[in-house]
């Protein structure tokens, strides 16, 4: 019995001829998703990008205090005395201080990225925070539309219920009209008998 090639081949394809003849290239080189992906080699070092985004914030919030200022201040007027009065062959940069720019110019290149991913860092933060509290306002305004929804069930059931006061004036006013209508006889004293 003969077989076509495309009855052959959509057999291959399914297994059913056994792997000497189903085989291919295509289901040699498939991926099993069932296994988790082999680590590949890099180039680039890996980082933590949280650790790197805590150290930067770090950063960030000493640049931004009093201290910073104190300590950078120090640093450059340090700086500037000792290359104008220290002995010349222990000084490092001369009067015009192209070495101190160089330094001030790379701290300030290092400082404007790493304040800028701090930045970044809060803003998410705050929009996280933004989203959490518009939900909690959300669920507030919805409870809040409930609660009032049962509050005025009960004022309109309320209306319908019999309140004591309501039962006490039926009560005067029945026992009025029985008084009107005598429909109790006047009480004897148990000494006639």
């Amino acid at each position: 019995m003969e077989r076509s090639s495309f009855e052959r081949g959509e057999r291959a394809k399914a297994g059913q001829f056994g792997p000497s003849t189903g085989s291919s290239a295509l289901t040699r080189s498939r991926v099993r998703l069932d296994l988790p992906r082999p680590a590949r080699r890099r180039l680039l070092p890996e980082y933590d990008p949280e650790a790197f985004g805590r150290l930067s914030e770090r950063v960030a919030r000493f640049l931004g205090t009093g201290r910073f200022i104190v300590w950078m201040t120090v640093v450059i007027i340090v700086w500037v005395l000792w290359n104008i009065f220290a002995p010349p062959e222990l000084r490092w940069d001369e009067y015009p201080f192209i070495f101190l720019t160089l330094m001030l110019s790379l701290q300030a290149s290092y400082a404007a990225p790493l304040i800028l991913l701090a930045q970044n860092r809060q803003d998410d933060r705050d929009r996280v925070n933004l989203e959490q509290d518009r939900k909690q306002n959300e669920r507030s305004i919805a409870d809040t539309e409930y609660l009032t929804r049962e509050i005025a069930a009960l004022r309109m059931g309320l209306g319908e219920v019999a309140t004591r006061d309501w039962i006490r004036s039926e009560f005067q006013d029945l026992i009025k009209e029985m008084d009107e209508r005598r429909l109790f006889p006047p009480e004897r004293d148990e000494g006639d008998r």
